[in-house]
């Protein structure tokens, strides 16, 4: 059995500093390595979450190391053939030299708790990484000499615990099928039983979810469009729509697991927290946010906004407003925010106004570059959709047909690449408003009017063809086909929703 844990003193390897008692089990290092050294076999066991840092003695950090070493060349490991490899290693001789090496095997009782010894000397190297990270934030607060940021120390010791919390789960990317196939059988099953093309987080749009199957785990997506489009409104009808579902399938006992829904994390770097639920309340009231924020409601119009705020007071969707974000930054709140609230989706506004790390500065498009693959590495770290509004060139501006392309993605073609999905707003409705014909001046020939009056009323004729209608273009996916997706806009409560020809948009419970 295993050795009971022990604290004993650091070697002299350690820090100075460092020299108090940290936790560790010698003997279970040594039995351990002793196993292997017997039976290599036993490696397969091991290896996978057990690194050469784990062990705390140098020695034993080397002598597993060459063991290692051995194995990934095929060869065998036992004393004689790592004896030429470490046997002038001052640690080694400090213990007495091979004799030490050689009583690691004598011991055949190691062969049984070889799992048992891998698995102690694994939280015991967790135990002193904590204690690490505990003396760098004191040692970091104590010193004040030079810049004093308080707030970036906050952000890198939750950056360095989440490191730590995270290792433990850090098994190895390796899945075998059966366990891949486990996944993709219960991300059909939840397809099939909810009825609605759905096996991610649901978007609240029936036309979307049947295009997409909803936001997929470990996806990151690309919203762009350009200014004017709506893509801000669209982000936030998506928050909304997945936060919402989420509350109410929790307040009626569906367990968290099998909702479509999700509590949501939504960074703003363009609006304020304020004014992002300003326009979620009036979307819900159905006010002009305009009007709102200007005070020109009634008193109905007004009770009927309180009552949407008291109806929401428990909505799991938490808004970041704070300017100039890094991505380091983002990621660490991101991390927090999934360990206090197990959020389910990750919504960026927007991409460009995130800042790098520094170290790409020598232009911009390699900065841009940084960022979306940081997106990605965060969407594939928590497990969760990422959702990311992005810019659009201006070349869209320059041709008839004002429909975007992957192409127009601003700054950089890693977006492109990083994204599993490429998404479009586009509201022809926009771009034909700015369109209108003059109206013919007082005083004018009568044909040049009638000609004039003709112009604006086929104009009129095509306004109400594109009036409060969107397009949502799939431009990619790595999970299914592209294409268009219809959908309604109102602009004045700016508020996507299914046609109503195909889908009731008055729905209350959202898809």
């Amino acid at each position: 059995m295993v050795e009971s844990l022990k604290i004993v003193p650091s070697t002299p390897a350690m820090p100075e500093k460092d020299n108090a008692s940290l936790p560790v089990n010698l003997e279970a290092e040594a039995a351990l390595l002793g196993a292997l050294l017997i039976d290599n076999r036993l490696a397969e066991d091991v290896q996978v979450k057990l690194r050469d840092e784990h062990f705390f003695d140098p020695t034993h950090r080397l002598i597993y190391q060459l063991i290692m070493r051995q194995l990934d060349r095929n060869q065998l490991a036992n004393p004689v053939t790592i004896q030429p490899l470490i046997e002038k290693d001052p640690g080694l001789q400090a213990k007495g030299g091979m004799k030490y090496v050689y009583n690691l095997v004598v011991n055949q009782a190691s062969l049984v708790g070889v799992r048992d010894f891998a698995a102690q000397i694994y939280e015991l190297a967790l135990l002193r990484e904590l204690v690490s990270v505990g003396r760098n934030m004191v040692d970091n607060a104590l010193n004040t000499q030079g810049i004093i940021d308080p707030r970036a120390q906050i952000e890198e010791a939750e950056t360095a615990l989440y490191r730590v919390a995270e290792s433990g789960i850090s098994e190895g990317g390796v899945k075998s099928f059966y366990q891949a196939a486990k996944i993709a059988v219960k991300a059909a099953e939840m397809a099939l039983n909810s009825g609605a093309h759905l096996s991610g987080v649901t978007t609240g749009l029936e036309s979307v979810n049947a295009k997409i199957g909803g936001l997929h785990r470990s996806d990151l997506l690309i919203l762009a469009g350009r200014p004017g489009m709506g893509k801000t409104a669209f982000a936030t009808n998506v928050a909304f729509n997945a936060a919402r579902r989420y509350m109410y399938d929790t307040q009626n006992g569906i367990p968290p697991e099998e909702t479509p829904g999700a509590p949501v994390a939504f960074f703003s770097l363009e609006m304020s927290a304020d004014q992002l639920a300003t326009r979620l309340l009036a979307e819900q009231s159905r006010l002009s946010s305009e009007s709102l924020r200007m005070g020109r409601v009634s008193k109905e119009e007004f009770r009927n906004l309180a009552r949407a705020a008291a109806e929401l007071e428990n909505l799991p969707l938490y808004i970041d407003d704070t300017p100039g974000l890094t991505i380091a930054a983002l990621r660490t709140r991101a991390r927090r925010l999934k360990r206090r609230h197990n959020i389910g989706l990750l919504v960026v506004d927007y991409l460009q106004l995130l800042q790098g790390s520094g170290k790409a500065n020598d232009n911009r498009v390699n900065e841009i570059s940084e960022i979306s693959r940081g997106l990605k590495t965060l969407a594939k770290e928590l497990d969760i959709p990422v959702l990311a509004l992005s810019q659009l060139s201006r070349a869209v501006e320059q041709r008839e047909d004002k429909r975007p392309q992957l192409s127009d993605l601003r700054e950089s073609g890693s977006i492109e690449q990083d994204a599993d999905i490429v998404l479009f707003v586009y509201r022809e409705e926009y771009y034909l408003q700015s369109r209108e014909p003059k109206r013919p001046p007082e005083g004018s020939d009568a044909l040049v009017d009638a000609q004039i009056d003709e112009e604006h009323r086929k104009w009129q004729q095509s306004m109400e063809q594109v009036y409060n209608r969107a397009e949502l273009i799939v431009a990619k996916q790595r999970h299914g086909a592209t294409g268009k997706v219809r959908l309604r806009f109102e602009s004045q409560i700016t508020r996507f929703s299914d046609p109503v020809d195909e889908y009731n948009s008055e729905n209350d419970y959202p898809a």
